[in-house]
């Protein structure tokens, strides 16, 4: 569907992307994860066409570029006019007149939980609302390659919701979606494929599946206000993690006996003890020595 060839962008002195090469397969969930500064909005913007000058090469397999549809991070509706009015300029854009326009309107208005609402002024509109019909806009010319850029930013539990129902829509379509995030768990969630951008540069990427078995780590994590002091009579291997440590081990399960045991034995109660599953916020820790929730919510 999508070729990305060592595409390399410059502001200035900053190299925004740095021989950045992805292969995004048709009729897939892409995600594209970092934290903010990472280079994600610069690659996607090339890849949508705003960025024109660059190094390197994007190929579009079957003509997908002229059946693209972008969902920029900043809402770009005509606030002053109502939702529907909204959706049938984009459409007339894409050459929709008449019922067809109308239908499509219509359609989307319901996908994206607003037919109540189509009458309404944005202005009016909460920030989830505007999101929502941000995404509906960008599917009034049915595109078969959409990318969405931070969808869910600021939003709430209920447009998050209908967000989530739409890409899984899609999907069941055969649309082929790059998911731009730094959220961890959507992409997790929605995703089949993800790339961890890091500083400009791919750090690592391939199918989810295929990525947590690779990195994962047969663990056990235990949590106290001082793990060390119980951890130290016992035979552990184990490295902080959050709040507490994870303990390394080939035998999870006997592990897991062995500090019940341990904790009974010497009047020990955790705040936590349970086996450790990896998360792709653990992979992209592993990888980059950073944690992309911490990192996102500064800003940096």
């Amino acid at each position: 569907m999508l070729q990305v060839e060592k595409v390399s962008k410059s502001y200035g002195t900053n190299r925004a992307l740095n021989n950045v090469s992805l292969t995004i397969p048709k009729g897939t969930c892409y995600g594209l994860i970092g934290p903010n500064g990472s280079g994600k909005s610069t690659l996607i913007k090339i890849i949508s066409g705003i960025i024109r000058s660059y190094e390197g090469g994007i190929k579009y397999v079957g003509g997908v570029k002229g059946t693209l549809g972008y969902v920029p991070q900043d809402i770009s509706l005509e606030e002053k006019l109502t939702a529907r009015t909204n959706l049938e300029f984009f459409g007339q854009i894409h050459g929709l007149r008449g019922s067809t326009l109308k239908k499509k309107a219509e359609q989307i208005l319901k996908d994206i939980g607003l037919l109540d609402r189509a009458g309404g002024i944005v202005e009016s509109f909460s920030g989830g609302m505007k999101r929502r019909l941000n995404i509906g806009c960008a599917l009034m010319h049915n595109p078969e390659l959409i990318i969405l850029d931070e969808p869910t930013v600021g939003v709430d539990p209920q447009s998050r919701h209908y967000i989530f129902n739409i890409v899984n829509k899609l999907k069941k379509q055969g649309k082929t979606i790059i998911y731009v995030s730094h959220y961890m768990e959507e992409i997790e969630n929605l995703c089949d494929y993800v790339a961890f951008m890091d500083k400009g540069n791919i750090v690592e990427e391939g199918e989810i599946k295929e990525l947590l078995n690779r990195y994962a780590n047969t663990a056990v994590y235990f949590e106290a206000e001082n793990p060390t002091k119980l951890l130290s009579k016992g035979n552990f291997t184990f490295t902080p993690y959050k709040t507490g440590v994870i303990i390394q081990t080939n035998d999870p399960l006997k592990t897991f006996t062995e500090l019940v045991q341990l904790s009974r034995d010497h009047q020990f109660i955790p705040e936590q003890l349970s086996l450790f599953k990896p998360r792709l916020e653990d992979v992209f820790f592993q990888l980059t020595g950073t944690d992309l929730r911490d990192q996102s919510e500064k800003g940096e």
